[in-house]
């Protein structure tokens, strides 16, 4: 990780990032408090996260409109058009207001989507091919650490002061964030239209086409899609394991979120070593492997047992979101890189969201042990569809010579 981090124009796309990231831990939660203070309603909270994700549907889209644009400038524009998005919340009073949030909410996801498919084809475009690893797990370790701070710090500033303090400090993080990386040193072509795909539909499916042509992202997106919609439908498991099994208040979740960020971070400074270790799928593979290992301890509701699982879910989370943030850049043209990343967002995020729904309507009906069981069995079962075909990505050590960092033009 020290090499990437040598590297000035990897610092100033990594210092713009974690000042975003940084915002968005913040501004997401709060957006549900808001709702909740102004309306009293959980539902309608609830429905505050889901306008965030809806636009979800839309992400072969915005893939397509995202790859038309060279990444940098995309980003900055991205970003600032954030900051003018978020201005209207200012305008919240009452409840009779709250479409503005649910409105804002909605735009903000489908911005989420564009700058989330963009900065996959620059740091592609940044970092060496053989430090990409390095750059994910930095920048994963940050996301891992957020969880620590991010959300308790956006409740804190709307409890001492207004939701609009934290709006207004988001609004000026993504204006510092273009700022920063309007600086990058990076030569980028105009994108060129493929000619053999010329209606806006064919070309809008391209990411999904790779996809699934591709035998290592086929696989390796598989497993992370069916892991990540077990792990939709554990989040709602998590209330009664805290409520019934552990006797807890609903505050108790904070802990457990702090510990799963405490064991992010080690997984996120510990992916890239893995990763060249066994390659991305064998890192993922494991990392999946781990996290099925600390489901299955939910089945036996003790504090101490809880406590020491939670960490090793949260060590599991980076070898995976790495590896597979790696390999997709490793494997994608990066005219392409765009639709990829939005359809493989589209894929995992939309079954997500379902299985939430699904897992709230069965824990009112089946003992949430079992169905931890279930989730515990499903992972394992990913890890292990996604263990078996480690060999179709080598691991790729770093060779001193080649990471020297080469001086990169306007």
């Amino acid at each position: 990780m020290r090499a990437v981090m040598r590297r000035p124009d990897f610092r100033r796309l990594f210092a713009g990032l974690v000042v975003t990231m940084t915002a968005e831990s913040m501004l997401i939660l709060v957006l549900a408090i808001w709702v909740k203070g102004l309306t009293g309603s959980d539902s309608l909270a609830a429905a505050t996260i889901f306008a965030i994700v809806a636009p979800m549907m839309l992400a072969p889209l915005v893939g397509w409109f995202v790859d038309r644009f060279r990444r940098k400038p995309f980003l900055i524009v991205a970003n600032l058009t954030i900051a003018v998005l978020l201005t209207p919340l200012l305008l919240v009073t009452d409840h009779t207001d709250v479409w503005i949030i649910f409105t804002v909410a909605a735009f903000y996801g489908l911005s989420y989507i564009a700058i989330a498919s963009s900065i996959q084809g620059l740091i592609k475009q940044v970092v060496p091919h053989e430090l990409l690893a390095d750059a994910n797990g930095a920048l994963q370790t940050v996301k891992q650490g957020l969880r620590l701070v991010g959300p308790l710090g956006g409740a804190g500033l709307y409890t001492l002061f207004h939701a609009s303090v934290v709006v207004m400090i988001a609004s000026a993080a993504f204006v510092l964030a273009a700022t920063v990386i309007a600086t990058i040193p990076v030569r980028e072509q105009r994108p060129e239209p493929d000619p053999a795909q010329l209606h806006w539909l064919t070309e809008a499916v391209a990411g999904a086409r790779h996809l699934f042509g591709e035998r290592a992202l086929r696989r390796l997106v598989a497993g992370v899609a069916l892991t990540v919609l077990a792990f939709g439908f554990a989040e709602a498991l998590l209330f009664a394991y805290v409520d019934h099994g552990l006797n807890r208040p609903e505050a108790f979740l904070g802990v457990l979120s702090a510990a799963l960020g405490a064991g992010g971070v080690v997984g996120g400074l510990s992916a890239s070593a893995v990763i060249r270790r066994l390659g991305e799928i064998g890192a993922a593979g494991l990392g999946t492997g781990i996290v099925a290992a600390g489901v299955f301890a939910f089945t036996y509701p003790h504090l101490l047992l809880g406590l020491a699982a939670v960490p090793v879910i949260g060590f599991g989370v980076p070898l995976l979101v790495v590896s597979l943030h790696t390999l997709l850049q490793r494997r994608t043209p990066q005219r392409l890189m765009g639709r990829t990343v939005a359809a493989v967002e589209m894929l995992v995020v939309g079954p997500q969201t379902l299985a939430i729904g699904a897992g709230a309507v069965l824990v009112g009906i089946v003992d949430y042990r079992l169905l931890f069981v279930l989730v515990g069995a499903v992972v394992a079962v990913a890890a292990g569809y996604v263990w078996l075909g480690r060999h179709l990505s080598t691991p790729e050590p770093v060779t001193p010579e080649r990471v020297v960092p080469q001086p990169v033009a306007n």
